[in-house]
């Protein structure tokens, strides 16, 4: 057997042996979603014991070196690892914006003794972070930003407000974008790393149409950060930011290919009813999520092949704009196709039998997708110029 047939035989072992049945069914509610951090809780021992064998094998951040805490895996390892979980639809065992987001960043920008420091937590699962990009009038014109940090000598007094900070109120530190020189737009903001117990800084949620609160508002007042807590080069920020937004955009274009668990329309055969042939029995719609399953795997060859090259360094720069339109506007079709299958039943919003309304707050969610990340009108602005490199006007 050749090396890497050898290690994925390995890995399939592994999986086998430490994945646990609970943790390969789909998931049903946030808490079976493990997000670490100070105040972090299992929802049962399944995946506390899947949690855990991922940490000792360095499986929460496969492709990070070992003195960062992942497994050291070569690229095509972690692509190996990836279909074999994928094959038994193996849960994550942990979701953090510090691994899609602030983790890539660090091993890029971060000096040794920040690597170290922070990665291995993020790794371990010790440390949730939120992110603080957008402000009131400052969210596709990032640049614009006025949340300001005072220079102290050893460190920044940091005030103004942020929002759409994503699980603010759950999260153990913040990574931030803040103006430290107000007379250069872009060579004056810097990146930092501050405790979101600091004093000075409080949230508050923003209820969304879906009824649900992932978001929230962030407020600075007078809040102490220290110097060494700041990534990359004072001033510089705004190239830490590209670079991380690169990844964030990666991340929310991920939900193109859907839950994993297979075609849409397979799915909805009990509740729409087949014909003599066995096909769905609505043949409109049958040829929509027809259309939406062809769609989605085009587009997770696409995925596969810019992540590829991304590895490789031979990524285009504006790939994940591509990316995070294609897959929002995709997961905005998938869940239009699941309310009209589900007609009226799909716009119950209370009731126990319909998950408190899963189905149209789950609608009603996928409108933020083409917004929060850059919007889809952004993101085609930068596909026409980078891309396909249209004119202005």
């Amino acid at each position: 057997m050749s090396d890497l047939e050898t290690f994925r035989a390995e890995t399939r072992d592994w999986l086998e042996t430490n994945c646990p049945a609970e943790m390969c069914e789909p998931v049903r509610d946030d808490d079976d979603v493990f997000w670490g951090g100070r105040n972090a809780t299992f929802k049962n021992e399944a995946q506390k014991a899947w949690f855990e064998a991922c940490v000792a094998k360095g499986y929460t951040v496969p492709e990070w070196p070992e003195a960062y805490g992942g497994a050291g895996l070569s690229p095509v390892e972690g692509k190996v690892l990836k279909q074999e979980m994928a094959r038994i639809k193996a849960r994550p065992p942990l979701s953090s914006f510090g691994i899609w987001m602030l983790g890539p960043a660090l091993l890029q920008f971060g000096n040794e003794e920040q690597k170290v420091h922070y990665l291995n937590q993020i790794a371990r699962g010790e440390i949730r972070w939120c992110q603080g990009y957008s402000e009131p009038g400052s969210g596709s014109d990032l640049v614009s930003l006025q949340t300001f940090g005072e220079d102290k000598g050893d460190h920044w007094i940091v005030n103004g407000q942020k929002i759409w900070t994503s699980y603010a109120d759950k999260a153990d530190w913040i990574f931030c974008l803040v103006r430290t020189d107000k007379s250069d737009k872009y060579r004056g903001i810097s990146f930092l790393l501050f405790d979101m117990e600091s004093e000075g800084v409080s949230t508050k949620p923003i209820l969304l149409i879906s009824g649900n609160s992932p978001f929230c508002e962030t407020f600075f007042d007078n809040v102490k950060v220290p110097k060494h807590q700041i990534v990359g080069e004072l001033n510089r920020g705004w190239d830490v930011a590209k670079y991380l937004l690169g990844h964030e955009r990666e991340m929310i274009s991920n939900m193109g290919g859907g839950d994993g668990s297979g075609s849409l329309g397979k799915a909805m055969k009990p509740s729409l009813g087949t014909d003599a042939m066995g096909r769905l029995d609505e043949p409109i719609l049958r040829a929509q999520l027809a259309e939406l399953d062809v769609d989605a795997l085009a587009f997770k060859a696409m995925a596969e092949r810019f992540m590829d090259e991304l590895k490789t360094k031979k990524n285009h720069p504006a790939t994940p704009n591509m990316m995070k339109y294609v897959g929002t506007e995709l997961n905005k079709r998938r869940h239009e196709l699941v309310m009209s299958a589900g007609g009226s039943e799909a716009l119950e919003w209370e009731s126990e039998a319909s998950g408190g309304g899963a189905k149209s707050r789950d609608w009603l969610r996928t409108k933020a997708n083409s917004i929060e990340g850059g919007t889809s009108e952004v993101m085609l602005n930068v596909i026409s110029k980078r891309i396909l490199e249209l004119p202005d006007g």
